[in-house]
């Protein structure tokens, strides 16, 4: 019967299918071979990114106040104004006592990995204050601690008064973060 077809011409006709059939299966099968290369690809990148180094801004680690240590000088009168002097050089930290967040919460942004937060700061004392660093420590539903997050916020708070700071960018968080509890640091006098 092939005979046939091919004395009226229209064996090229029949070969087509099988050989559109051919190229159909290999396209598939190249396209399956791409795609498991990307996705191997992804994955050697996204563990070469988790090897490296934290930057300072996305560290676990809570920063510590940096403040100049003030060396108790000897008696003397020539001593005194020289204490003088270096106690102009340290910054004035304000009282931690008096300051405190009334209110805060928490939510997801940047596609669910940074935390954003919400709190109330209250100022009790007789001076304003800036350079307010907080820490927020993430935990599981479960109560385990995750990670600590800080941020220095310097924005200034009024005398005697209070100021919402609205969706504040802490960091990148895990996504089994379930909970949030920001504690103050440190702050210093405006």
């Amino acid at each position: 019967m092939n005979a046939k077809i091919d004395r009226t011409g229209l064996g090229r006709f029949a070969g087509s299918g099988e050989r559109l059939a051919r190229a159909v299966t290999i396209a598939s099968v190249s396209f399956g071979r791409t795609l498991l290369w990307l996705l191997a690809a992804i994955i050697v990148g996204c563990g070469i990114w988790m090897l490296l180094p934290l930057s300072k801004g996305n560290s676990a680690e809570p920063v510590g106040a940096e403040l100049a240590a003030v060396e108790t000088p000897p008696s003397g009168d020539a001593s005194a104004i020289a204490s003088g002097a270096s106690e102009a050089q340290v910054p004035a930290t304000a009282e931690l006592g008096r300051l405190r967040i009334s209110s805060q919460t928490w939510r997801r942004g940047g596609l669910g990995s940074k935390a954003l937060v919400t709190f109330t700061l209250r100022n009790d004392n007789d001076y304003a204050v800036k350079d307010v660093e907080i820490v927020c420590s993430f935990t599981r539903r479960d109560g385990s601690h995750l990670t600590d997050r800080s941020r220095v916020l310097a924005d200034p708070v009024s005398m005697k008064s209070r100021k919402t700071f609205v969706r504040i960018p802490i960091g990148v968080v895990n996504v089994n973060a379930d909970q949030a509890k920001c504690s103050l640091v440190a702050a210093r006098r405006a």
